[in-house]
């Protein structure tokens, strides 16, 4: 018996099974491609947050199990069914979700080097796209693009008209004519249509976004662009065609199956759009464009339409769709700044929420309104002028947002270039004891170390200035910043006088402030526990030290300068506060983190360890997040302060330098650090006399976890936390480090610290960032207490090494391996003790 033809769409005689079959498929899909991609997000997030290495492995891996959980399944709908429309749904399917697999590989490139990914990128899809073409032309396969099939044109040219089969069966609209003996016409509305429709799903991310650098941006375009083309060639004429069968053919069923099916093609397609993060947001806005696209396509396939000219028509709106469409999330936002780290506050994750939901509701309705416009049966398309005045004034729209309530300019990361030659400080002459031999250190240490700068970086500042590549220079640590990409950075890198080059990160501004963080503690009535647990209270009442005459530098996210407890206690003066960020003229704290940190070392009201010294701030933390420059504009700033608007080279001033240093910090690579870009600068502090103190972390209980500078250098002195019991806290930071140093150095309490919050309030916090300034206010009771002690900061460290109590320590597992191999490596030397160091320092 002779085998029947296969049907020509989803016929009403046709059996039901292949539908829900495809319905089924298209819900797995749509499921497993979500899951995948969020829950790879959220394992970045997690790692991110405990200080873990990123896994190369991850997304390969997720692009691989998404291929074969969704891909097999659609391999059996493009092979199985006798109906042609099924048929072309698992093929355009199982396209998409091998492509998902080949532009998941790119994110093996590190986030920080996002032009490289974008430039990949756009490369891989348009290899895809020409890949899909090729194997359509080798086997013919219908239903991919530039297949060959279908009837041949009618003598009218009518395109939708069904051609009927000897049976009387409709066919499919014709799909691969071609202008035969004259010019195409100008491209009809269709095309003009679609971008209007891309432009506003833009209008969101215009006013909530922010673009990168002018390569990145560049790139996005680029990479937004080679999307298009992937999608127009998975979603051409032989796409639809199967969806569109009937007599007459039914644009609805074009708008509502094919939509469907489109729409899954999408959602495959831009979860492999973007680096890990900017992918969440188009999985919202790009799916619903699928329902517009089939209400364009059923508008070029009007009857009495030029063959030809409806499939390019047809193709251009693709392309220009969908490639706006994913253009937002790809140039709008940094996928390094999609981070659970900012979730917190109104930030960057919750505007590209914001933006995403938005977009949802623009998809949404562009799909319904293209639908009624376009797809009934007796619209009418508006003409080509309607059209271009719509694309013109959502164009200007766009350009509105942008330069009124949107962030218009370009905010790209920029590049930090250490330079081989750095300042030789091994030859000091020995420093007289006390106050003034520390000062007349620092100002050694700050001469040799801008002289050193200034003969080095001559021609690379001239090269520089020529490109107008706007750098900005450093002595504390020789280097530069500037801006550029991939090739400034490869040419720098070719130079003599440069030793490495990083990446400099640089935040995207908001569309609204974030908002600034409060506590809900009640005000302290008295000495809070951790103070009583380290002794400080004992050094006030009965050793009568309270840290006058000492001076601590916090680098934080700033200070609110008018709370109650620290009001007070601001040093004062036009060198006592610093903001590179924002460049506030006075102090102050949005975060909370800085003011949380200055209250524990020096705060009132029975919060500070050392209530009368005094303090100093510059704020190296915007929202969280910080750049190797920015850190090193604050330590610059600590070492020599300057006078707002000054100049770090020429108005220093080292005798105003802080005499201890609170580093609640740390760099990570996220924000372009490596292990060793701030290594000069604290050896700097080091031998100026500054006692540096610096936060563990709280990447615990892993092993070998103090990794971000500054934490792992000898010549800090770097703090774990316990908690009311004396054990060591789950989230601290654990050693051994790299090169021998013991670390922790000492602990102290970090679990439940109850400190200042902006606006006059009090919260409780953990972490090592609480426990690390109690340490800095215990050398300020030290050096209190006896002056001579101030800048000998090796016998500082010793003492309190010394006079430090047992803590418990506490491990991951019983495993020997989980022992990071000395209970030393987890407790230090021990709890600080502020009553012994103190007197110890005072004999």
């Amino acid at each position: 018996m002779q085998g029947q033809p296969a049907q020509p769409g989803f016929s009403d005689r046709s059996s039901p099974w292949p539908v829900v079959a495809a319905v089924l498929v298209g819900c797995w899909t749509v499921a497993v491609t979500v899951g995948t991609q969020t829950g790879g997000w959220l394992t970045d997030q997690v790692l991110l947050g405990f200080g873990r290495d990123r896994l190369g492995w991850l997304w390969p891996a997720l692009g691989l199990a998404t291929v074969v959980l969704a891909g097999t399944p659609a391999l059996l709908l493009a092979v199985l069914p006798r109906s042609s429309a099924v048929r072309a749904t698992g093929r355009a399917w199982l396209i998409a979700a091998l492509a998902l697999g080949v532009l998941t590989l790119l994110r093996v490139v590190p986030p920080v080097h996002h032009e490289a990914y974008l430039a990949a990128l756009a490369g891989a899809a348009l290899l895809s796209a020409l890949a899909v073409r090729w194997a359509a032309r080798r086997w013919a396969y219908p239903g991919l693009a530039g297949s060959v099939g279908g009837p041949a044109p009618t003598g009218n040219g009518d395109a939708t008209r069904p051609a009927t089969t000897g049976n009387g069966n409709a066919t499919r609209p014709e799909v691969n004519a071609e202008p035969v003996g004259r010019r195409a016409r100008r491209s009809g509305p269709v095309p003009l249509l679609a971008v209007a429709a891309g432009l506003a799903l833009l209008l969101p991310w215009a006013w909530l976004g922010a673009l990168g650098g002018l390569l990145e941006t560049t790139l996005a375009l680029l990479a937004a662009a080679a999307l298009g083309v992937l999608a127009t060639t998975l979603l051409d004429a032989p796409f639809w065609s199967p969806f569109a069968v009937g007599r007459p053919p039914r644009p609805a069923r074009l708008v509502l199956v094919g939509g469907l099916v489109a729409g899954v093609v999408l959602l495959l397609l831009a979860a492999g759009t973007g680096q890990s993060g900017a992918q969440l947001p188009a999985l919202l806005t790009v799916p619903p464009v699928g329902f517009a696209l089939a209400a364009l396509w059923a508008a070029a396939w009007r009857p009495a339409a030029d063959p030809a000219e409806a499939i390019r028509s047809g193709r251009t709106a693709t392309g220009w769709l969908v490639g706006l469409a994913a253009l937002g999330p790809l140039a709008f936002t940094d996928p390094e700044e999609i981070s659970l780290l900012l979730v917190g506050t109104r930030d960057i994750p919750f505007w590209v929420a914001a933006a995403a939901g938005v977009g949802l509701a623009v998809a949404v309705v562009v799909a319904i309104g293209y639908a009624v416009l376009l797809a009934r049966p007796r619209a009418r398309t508006p003409n080509r002028r309607v059209a271009a005045v719509v694309a013109a004034v959502l164009l200007v729209a766009f350009g509105v947002v942008d330069l009124g309530p949107g962030q218009p300019g370009l905010y790209g990361e920029r590049l930090f270039v250490v330079l081989r030659t750095q300042a030789n400080l091994s030859d000091l002459p020995a420093a007289a004891p006390g106050r003034a031999g520390r000062d007349a250190r620092a100002a050694e240490v700050y001469r040799r170390l801008v002289t050193t700068a200034e003969q080095s970086q001559g021609d690379l500042l001239r090269g520089l200035n020529r490109l107008r590549l706007d750098p900005v220079s450093y002595y504390l640590v020789n280097a530069v910043e500037v801006d550029g990409g991939p090739a400034v950075r490869a040419w720098l890198a070719r130079r003599s006088e440069v030793a490495r080059v990083l990446v400099s990160q640089r935040l995207r501004p908001l569309p609204a402030p974030a908002g600034q963080n409060r506590g809900t503690a009640p005000k302290p009535t008295g000495p809070e526990w951790n103070i009583s647990q380290i002794g400080a209270d004992r050094v006030w009442s009965q050793l009568r030290v309270t840290g006058t005459g000492i001076v601590v530098g916090s680098s934080d996210s700033g200070v609110d300068g008018t709370h109650p407890a620290l009001r007070a206690g601001f040093r004062g003066g036009d060198d006592s506060w610093y903001d590179p960020w924002d460049d506030t003229r006075s102090p102050t704290d949005q975060g909370g983190h800085g003011t949380h940190t200055v209250g524990s070392a020096v705060g009132r009201d029975g919060i500070g360890v050392a209530p009368d010294a005094q303090w100093v701030g510059c704020v190296n933390l915007d929202r969280n997040l910080g750049s190797p420059a920015h850190y090193l504009d604050c330590l610059q700033f600590m070492l020599a302060p300057f006078p707002a608007g000054g100049d770090p080279f020429t108005d220093g001033r080292p005798e105003r330098a802080p005499q201890v240093l609170t580093n609640s910090w740390g760099c990570p690579p996220i924000e372009g650090c490596d292990q060793r870009v701030l290594r000069p600068a604290t050896a700097a502090l080091d031998a100026a006399g500054i006692f540096v103190v610096a936060a563990a972390g709280n990447t615990g209980p892993w092993c070998a976890s103090i990794d971000d500078p500054p934490a792992p250098y000898p010549d800090v002195l770097t703090v774990g936390a316990v908690d009311a019991q004396r054990r060591v806290a789950e989230f601290s930071s654990r050693g051994p480090v790299p090169g021998g140093s013991g670390k922790p150095d000492v602990l102290a309490p970090g679990v439940g610290v109850v400190s200042a919050m902006p606006g006059g309030t009090y919260a409780a916090l953990d972490g090592t960032s609480m426990a690390t300034p109690q340490v800095a206010g215990v050398v300020a009771l030290m050096w209190s207490a006896n002056p001579a002690l101030v800048g000998d900061v090796t016998r500082t460290r010793q003492i309190l090494r010394d006079t430090a109590t047992a803590a418990t320590p506490t491990y991951r597992s019983d495993s020997p391996s989980d022992a990071c191999g000395a209970p030393s490596n987890v407790t230090g030397a021990g709890q600080v003790d502020a009553y012994a160091a103190v007197r110890a320092a005072q004999q």
